[in-house]
């Protein structure tokens, strides 16, 4: 879906190399976390997928399609991007209205937007709020109308910057879950976040920035198995994994993070295992 080569971007007039010989390929259908400091370039680097910023040096392509050489409403048909603040994306009068712009602007005939609005706020549980300006709607629900806004657009993936800031643990993981049932529908999830435990619940590939450089990309499960490397770039693993790698000095287990390891303990006591 995605393929990055050799890219570089570099922030005029001061000169602010942010990326530095990116190579990446995201295939269709991943669950990907992009993490890293302040700085690390991990919005720069997304911004590149649907046009938003064009590169320095290097290709970015998707579907094939090079951006260089594409429009951003062009690409907005194929990779969806949320802002880290919902209230910086929604601007319309009503809930449906906003759904409605994005697709109106691509051209959609309007029975169909009609069609996606309603199929979209129900399976989002916006429904009932169509009629009602979305400034009336909690935080949770104003992020979840934000990811909406892109779904009617009918990407093939979905960026979102920061899901969970301001939100409760109760809204995070509705939030999540939306994003989780998505990917679970085939659309390429990529996420931007400071967040390590929902990195953890949810991404299945993680991406490590540093000073505009990749420097670990694997599955979450790998990426966080090594703290050492992970602390050069000021990250420190969640709990759950620092508890897992602990016990593994002490017992052989097979998993390395605490749900495995609790489930091989529990195996353990049942006589189930060796």
């Amino acid at each position: 879906m995605i393929e990055v080569k050799n890219l570089w971007y570099i922030y005029q007039p001061m000169g602010t190399v942010a990326l530095r010989d990116i190579n990446l390929r995201i295939e269709d259908g991943e669950f990907v976390a992009i993490i890293g400091q302040n700085g690390s370039g991990k919005s720069t680097l997304v911004k590149h997928f649907n046009g938003l910023l064009k590169p320095t040096k290097g290709v970015v392509l998707v579907d094939g399609v090079d951006t260089r050489k594409c429009r951003v409403s062009d690409l907005a048909r194929k990779v969806g991007y949320v802002f880290q603040n919902p209230d910086h994306q929604i601007f319309a009068e009503t809930v449906r209205e906003e759904m409605e712009f994005g697709p109106r602007n691509l051209g959609f005939p309007e029975d169909e937007i009609k069609k996606e609005v309603e199929r979209i706020s129900k399976k989002v549980g916006l429904y009932e709020y169509l009629d009602e300006p979305p400034m009336s709607l909690s935080r949770g629900q104003r992020q979840v109308l934000a990811v909406a806004s892109i779904l009617t657009m009918r990407p093939s993936t979905v960026i979102v910057d920061e899901p969970t800031t301001g939100l409760d643990w109760k809204g995070s993981i509705e939030i999540m879950e939306l994003l989780k049932d998505l990917n679970e529908e085939g659309k390429t999830i990529i996420m931007i976040t400071h967040n390590m435990r929902i990195v953890s619940l949810y991404a299945k590939r993680t991406i490590v920035m540093f000073k505009g450089e990749i420097m670990l990309d694997g599955p979450t499960e790998e990426v966080f198995s090594k703290p050492e490397e992970l602390k050069r770039a000021f990250i420190c693993p969640p709990s759950n994994y620092l508890i897992a790698r602990e016990l593994s000095k002490y017992i052989n287990f097979k998993s390395s993070t605490i749900e495995g390891i609790s489930s091989e303990i529990i195996k353990k006591l049942r006589g189930e295992a060796t």
